[in-house]
């Protein structure tokens, strides 16, 4: 697991916060020092925060739970998608809908119509309707594929939150709160960092943002590789193709065969 280091941060630009004036006081613990009214912070306590962060991840990922992404801001949706599809983990990077954890079941019955209208379009159906019946479901699909697009494949609740600004993504992390689901996210001097796994950064920054993002889908990868490691050391072994073995009930009649005495053989 590639783990981040102060000079990396420094280099990404990590360190700036936001105003003094626009400040959250439980922020203080994390903030090094103030600089032409801007908050600086302590990439020492960065750097030890995301790697605890990234070996968190990676259990979840090993013991083959899902973790969700959710960056919805215009200079993290792009970076995080792109990151997260090499893993193949379920994101968000489109509005939030409300209660897409709370309210799960609905959200399951929306991605099964996404599903049937797909279904309806392989098979045919979808051509016997009308050309304005056709449109109003490819524009329903269209809706339904960018909110859900890409939790199409999670059947269940995830096992952790990955957010990019909890300021911003303040609905989801409410919803993971209530539901006990931890919350892992880059929390600026803006921001409230009471969350489970938080890593005190800029989380304006697209560098910044992409180098903890890319740690963190780094760890999951080692996570999700250990585990397809220990399944194949528990798999059963086969055996061998090249040896075959006499059936039992032929291996019985040779030994009886040997246990004739010879006077009871006819010459």
């Amino acid at each position: 697991m590639s783990q981040l280091t102060f000079n990396e941060l420094l280099e990404a630009g990590a360190h700036f916060g936001h105003l003094k004036r626009k400040w959250n006081p439980a922020m203080a613990p994390y903030i090094f020092m103030e600089k032409n009214g801007i908050h600086l912070i302590d990439l020492n306590k960065t750097v030890a925060m995301a790697n605890t962060a990234a070996a968190a991840l990676k259990q979840i990922a090993k013991s083959g739970r899902k973790v969700l992404f959710v960056a919805t801001k215009k200079q993290a949706k792009e970076i995080v998608a792109e990151s997260v599809k090499t893993i193949n983990m379920p994101y968000i990077t489109e509005r939030w809908s409300g209660g897409m954890l709370t309210n799960f079941p609905t959200i399951r019955k929306a991605v099964k119509k996404m599903v049937t209208i797909d279904k309806m379009e392989s098979d045919g159906t979808l051509s016997n309707l009308s050309k304005r019946e056709r449109l109003q479901v490819s524009r329903q699909r269209d809706k339904l594929d960018k909110v859900l697009g890409s939790i199409a494949d999670m059947s269940r609740l995830p096992a952790a939150l990955f957010v990019v600004d909890v300021s911003k993504e303040h609905i989801a992390v409410r919803e993971a709160k209530r539901l006990h689901i931890p919350v892992f996210g880059i929390v600026d001097t803006n921001s409230d960092p009471n969350i489970d796994f938080p890593i005190p950064a800029n989380d304006d920054a697209a560098k910044s943002v992409q180098l903890i993002t890319n740690a963190m889908v780094s760890a999951i990868k080692d996570g999700l590789e250990e585990r397809k490691v220990e399944k194949e050391k528990e798999a059963p072994k086969k055996p061998d193709a090249g040896v075959k073995k006499a059936p039992k009930k032929i291996r019985a009649r040779k030994d009886r065969i040997h246990s004739i005495p010879e006077e009871d053989i006819d010459e």
